[in-house]
């Protein structure tokens, strides 16, 4: 198991480097000059370019990248251009406020969806598993900023029940945690619902029923188990999925979080900020996945045999 995770660990350097390099030369290619941004439209030619030269903009563009790693790799993720303050200290600051929605938000979802889907495929072709199906489908289709601004809408504005924004008190974090648990909920419930409904069919849960044990029993020790595999494959898919997705969540209700911090750092062109936002956000994704991964042998011993075994099949 441990040389499973280590190695796990090692590949996520080559990751991080693809990620790095691709998001920065997409940022040099975006239009808009850094410089110009900072100092504003008053700003001289000549101030421009002193500025452009005390932060490297100048350079070419592999150099700069090159010169990046090489601090990334020191511990250092550069200087904000905008506050001219450590990178880190700003992302890490706004990393608790995102991590605090997507874990609100995954317990939502999780908590509602599987339920949701074990009952539906139990009650298979009943009323209740098509209004439940019907409910997965628009909020699969749903998008998050127009959910959000929905729920504004309805509980702050016309109900008065919960804050439009901000991030003061328990009651802050309830609609920007069902805006962005509503749509992933809807995809665990549906992914839960098939896996249940595939295995209660199997030759195994027909034998245990045919020993004359309760059907509830067989559902909960037998079939909910095995089931569960694909299930958490798609809740450690859509913990990724809602960093991704808490930029908009984190926008529309002004949240402080690290999504927020990237939308403004990309409005002014703050480079080393995005970087900064990205390479955290892609970390906690990956280490997410391992964890998945972790989870998988302890939901299935079959699994967990080929981790002490190195993944050979014997």
């Amino acid at each position: 198991m441990w040389k499973f995770i280590v190695k796990r660990l090692i590949m996520l350097i080559p990751v991080l480097i693809g990620v790095t390099l691709l998001v920065f030369l997409i940022l040099q290619l975006a239009p808009g000059d850094p410089a110009k941004v900072i100092l504003g439209e008053q700003a001289t030619p000549e101030q421009i370019q002193e500025l452009r030269d005390s932060l490297g903009l100048n350079d070419p563009v592999l150099v700069q990248y090159a010169n990046y790693i090489i601090k990334l790799v020191q511990g250092d993720m550069g200087d904000s251009y905008k506050t001219r303050g450590p990178v880190s200290e700003e992302v890490f600051n706004r990393f608790p406020n995102t991590i605090k929605l997507t874990a609100c938000a995954m317990l939502l979802a999780v908590v509602v969806a599987v339920p949701l889907g074990v009952v539906a495929a139990v009650k298979q072709n009943t009323l209740f598993d098509s209004i439940s199906m019907v409910i997965a489908l628009i909020g699969v289709s749903m998008p998050i900023f127009w959910l959000g601004l929905l729920l504004i809408l309805l509980f702050s504005l016309k109900l008065g029940l919960f804050p439009s924004s901000g991030s003061e008190g328990i009651k802050s974090i309830v609609l920007p945690a069902v805006a962005l648990g509503f749509n992933h909920m809807a995809s665990i419930a549906r992914t839960t619902r098939s896996s249940m409904l595939e295995t209660i069919r199997q030759d195994y849960i027909r034998t245990v029923r045919a020993k004359g044990v309760a059907y509830g029993v067989v559902i909960r020790k037998h079939a909910l188990k095995n089931a569960l595999i694909p299930t958490i494959t798609v809740i450690g898919l859509q913990i990724g999925y809602m960093l991704g997705g808490s930029v908009l969540t984190e926008t529309v209700f002004a949240w402080p979080g690290v999504g927020r911090l990237m939308v403004d750092s990309i409005n002014g062109r703050d480079i080393p900020m995005v970087m900064g936002c990205i390479i955290l956000v892609c970390a906690t994704f990956s280490v997410v996945n391992l964890v998945v991964d972790i989870l998988y042998g302890m939901v299935d011993p079959r699994i967990k045999s080929q981790y002490k075994s190195g993944g050979k099949s014997k």
